[in-house]
């Protein structure tokens, strides 16, 4: 059924996914005491260096988890919080180019998190702050008819050596996660 050439699916995924990001700006559960977030290959950072133009700007981290800047060159950021990297290239800047350097790091876009299995639109999805493993499945569609609801793997994203595991509904996602809603067996 079409209304006005949208489509009544797209019309309702897009009513979900702004009910989610509604619903995780008025309650940031878990938002004070959630670890603190790790760069990884996939992130765009902006870095400003104050009263330096042509040193900030805006950065990509790559597949091996480092960013280009002028005059220092590649500075590995990956597995890093943001103040370690506003440290990092604070002391980088500060050891022969400039004087007492003032550097400014924010997360402009996180890596996409995916989820596969038993929901209705499998893919990848921008990861939004605050989100939940059931907000990722509710912005993925909702379960299938065959969806084993009780259960839902994630497999962090941000660790190389993670194995998945079953969590909880309420489990916080992280950019690259993988989640995967398994099919029932009856």
């Amino acid at each position: 059924m079409a209304i006005a050439g949208v489509s009544f699916h797209v019309v309702r995924v897009t009513l979900v996914a702004l009910g989610i990001v509604l619903a995780l700006m008025a309650n940031p559960a878990g938002a004070a005491d959630a670890p603190a977030y790790k760069l990884g290959a996939g992130d765009k950072v902006r870095v400003t260096v104050f009263n330096e133009k042509d040193l900030s700007g805006d950065f990509d981290v790559n597949d091996q988890g480092e960013i280009a800047l002028p005059l220092v060159g590649q500075v590995k950021v990956a597995g890093r919080t943001i103040s370690e990297v506003e440290s990092l290239i604070t002391q980088r800047y500060g050891k022969d180019y400039l004087v007492d350097p003032r550097v400014n790091v924010e997360v402009l876009n996180y890596r996409p998190f995916f989820i596969l299995g038993e929901v209705k639109n499998p893919g990848s999805y921008p990861y939004v702050s605050g989100m939940t493993a059931v907000n990722a499945v509710a912005l993925a569609g909702g379960y299938t008819n065959r969806a084993s609801k009780g259960h839902i793997y994630i497999k962090h994203g941000n660790d190389p050596g993670a194995k998945e595991q079953e969590v909880q509904e309420d489990t916080p996602v992280l950019p690259g996660d993988v989640i995967r809603v398994p099919e029932r067996f009856f």
